[in-house]
C-alpha cells in the first residue's frame, strides 16, 4: 500500500463527515493550524527541560488532536468523533495554569522570549494557539459550533504562556545560580 493516494492533487480534500472541499477551505486552514500547533507542541516538549511540563504538553497534544477532529466534520455534530473536547478539559487547563502562576508568580511586563530553548519554543506555540483560535472565530462565523472548543483554545494558549514563563524563571534562576557559584569557585549542580 502507498502513502500516496493522488486524491488531493486537484486541491481538494475530504472531511470527516465526508464532504469533499478545497484545501484552502477555513476549515481545512483550521484544522491545518491545529497540527502546526500539535507539531510545536511535539517541539517544545521534546526540548523542555522539565518532565512535568513535557507530560502536560503530551496530554494537550492528545486533546488537539481530538479538537482537530471535531473541527473536520463539517456537519456540526460530534457524532462522528469519538471523543470531543469538555468543560471539564477547560477546568484543567485553569487548574495547572493556577498550580503554575502560584508557584512562579507572573511577569510584571512584556516578555520577550529566549531565555531558553523549550520556553521559547513554548511561545511559539502559543502563538500559533493564538492563530488557531482566531481561526475557529472565523470558522464559527461560517458555521456555528461549541462554545467550549473556543473557551479550550483561549485557556490553552494561556496555559502555553505560563508554561514558557516558568521555564523562563527557572532558566533565570539556573543562570544566577551558576554566575554565583562560578564568582565564588564552586560549580553549579543544577
Amino acid at each position: 500500500m502507498s502513502f500516496y493516494t493522488r486524491r488531493g492533487d486537484q486541491g481538494q480534500t475530504y472531511l470527516l463527515s465526508g464532504e469533499r472541499v478545497g484545501k484552502d477551505d477555513l476549515r481545512v486552514k483550521t484544522y491545518g493550524a491545529l497540527d502546526e500547533l500539535q507539531s510545536h507542541l511535539g517541539l517544545a516538549r521534546a526540548s523542555s527541560a522539565s518532565s512535568a511540563v513535557a507530560d502536560a504538553l503530551a496530554s494537550i497534544q492528545v486533546q488537539i488532536s481530538t479538537l482537530s477532529s471535531e473541527l473536520a466534520n463539517a456537519s456540526g455534530t460530534i457524532a462522528v468523533a469519538q471523543k470531543c473536547i469538555r468543560k471539564e478539559d477547560v477546568l484543567h487547563l485553569e487548574a495547572t495554569i493556577d498550580a503554575y502562576t502560584s508557584r512562579y508568580g507572573l511577569p510584571q511586563g512584556f516578555v520577550i522570549p529566549g531565555n531558553s530553548v523549550d520556553s521559547a519554543a513554548l511561545h511559539v506555540a502559543r502563538a500559533v494557539c493564538r492563530r488557531c483560535e482566531r481561526l475557529i472565530v472565523a470558522l464559527f462565523g461560517q458555521a456555528p459550533g461549541r462554545d467550549v472548543v473556543l473557551a479550550y483554545v483561549n485557556r490553552l494558549a494561556d496555559l502555553l504562556f505560563v508554561l514558557a514563563w516558568s521555564l523562563e524563571v527557572r532558566a533565570v534562576i539556573a543562570w544566577a545560580v551558576r554566575e554565583t557559584l562560578a564568582c565564588s569557585g564552586q560549580e553549579a549542580k543544577v
